[in-house]
């Protein structure tokens, strides 16, 4: 029986399409036994668990560029991830490590390729993180694959060492049903929909956004609206608002439902929202996280998906109250335009990333003579 190890988080973005590989294995594989090496703090213990794989904590220490206090306590910590790592893939003689990035997932592919494991890795955005390039190496010393969500990026592989899959979403996404996104919101389906979206935790620059321009969102929209249970959610900003402004601190498992509801989504451009919005073929208008502190991961990803014609997008300065009105106004308007654009972001969603990296994983497990029940 494959004894196949998962690693990767600190947001949801490296864990929910790492769970949806899982999935997708679970049926490919038959008998295999799926483990997670992740963080033991944060929230990535909650989500693996709740999708009722066994999950492992160790110590997670951030790769830092730069000198801080906290830039040794944090060595201490990735070696001692290293080792705790290395423990857990030998005492569950783990067959093959898939990594799906963030700081937590350098230790466990190190340690993986130390034992001569096979590591495969998924990048999901245009360009990759500094965790994904450091785990890259492992990826050649142990002859594993790299996956990347765009043709275009560009990896220090070799060419027959990286495949294009997409990014994986969870198979709920593909199965999504707008009436009964449309049931959970209380809404008929006569109601127009724009989806707000500011990622698990809500993004404050959005949710400023909306409150300054609610009452003209309105004038053409139902606006459901996640604002991120850290957050306050804005006030309607119009009487006339009533039962037509839906804010939400939070949307679990009726997401998939809620997203194939919407006629359009506003939200940042993290991997897993666009990706999640393309399976459904929605027309995006993305405001990406730019600026300090930012690697320009989002912005990239928003210029990929408005190149090929499936989003519009209001970056830095652009991002004001103004300006979105009239961006939603006009696609609003315009229902040609939301057509075109849906049609595009639908043919790169079409990519099954979490089949494609699931058949690659038994392909692997196969060429190193693993066993299968």
């Amino acid at each position: 029986m494959p004894n196949i190890a998962f690693t990767g988080g600190g947001t949801g973005g490296h864990i929910y399409p790492g769970l949806a590989v899982a999935g997708v294995l679970r049926e490919r594989a038959g008998d295999c036994r799926v483990f997670w090496i992740g963080s033991n703090r944060g929230m990535d213990r909650a989500i693996v668990e709740a999708a009722g794989i066994e999950f492992v904590g160790i110590p997670a220490g951030k790769l830092r560029r730069y000198l801080t206090l906290k830039t040794i306590p944090d060595a201490f910590r990735v070696l001692a991830a290293f080792f705790a790592a290395r423990r857990v893939l030998k005492e569950r003689r783990a067959d093959l490590l898939f990594s799906k990035g963030g700081f937590v997932s350098v230790p466990p592919c190190a340690a993986a390729a130390s034992l001569g494991i096979p590591v495969l890795t998924h990048e999901s955005d245009f360009s990759p993180g500094l965790a994904t390039r450091i785990n890259l190496r492992f990826v050649r010393k142990t002859s594993g694959l790299a996956f990347t969500a765009y043709r275009e990026t560009r990896l220090p592989l070799p060419a027959d060492r990286i495949r294009l899959a997409g990014n994986p979403v969870r198979g709920a996404f593909r199965g999504a049903d707008a009436a009964a996104g449309r049931r959970f919101l209380g809404l008929g389906p006569e109601s127009r929909i724009l989806l707000v979206l500011g990622g698990s935790q809500g993004a404050r620059k959005i949710n400023d956004l909306v409150r300054d321009s609610l009452a003209g969102l309105l004038e053409h929209y139902t606006v459901v609206h996640q604002y991120g249970p850290e957050l306050s959610a804005p006030e309607a900003g119009s009487p006339a608002g009533g039962n037509r402004y839906l804010p939400l601190a939070y949307i679990g498992s009726e997401m998939p439902d809620v997203l194939a509801a919407a006629e359009l989504v506003m939200g940042r451009s993290g991997a897993g929202t666009i990706w999640e919005a393309a399976t459904l073929g929605k027309p995006m208008l993305l405001i990406p996280l730019s600026g300090a502190g930012t690697r320009g991961d989002q912005v990239e990803n928003a210029r990929y998906f408005a190149g090929i014609g499936a989003a519009e997008v209001l970056r830095g300065g652009d991002a004001t109250a103004e300006n979105l009105l009239s961006r939603v106004r006009h696609l609003a308007c315009d229902s040609e335009l939301r057509e075109r654009m849906a049609a595009a972001a639908e043919r790169i969603g079409s990519l099954d990333g979490s089949a494609i990296i699931g058949d690659s994983i038994v392909e692997t497990l196969r060429l190193n003579n693993v066993a299968f029940t």
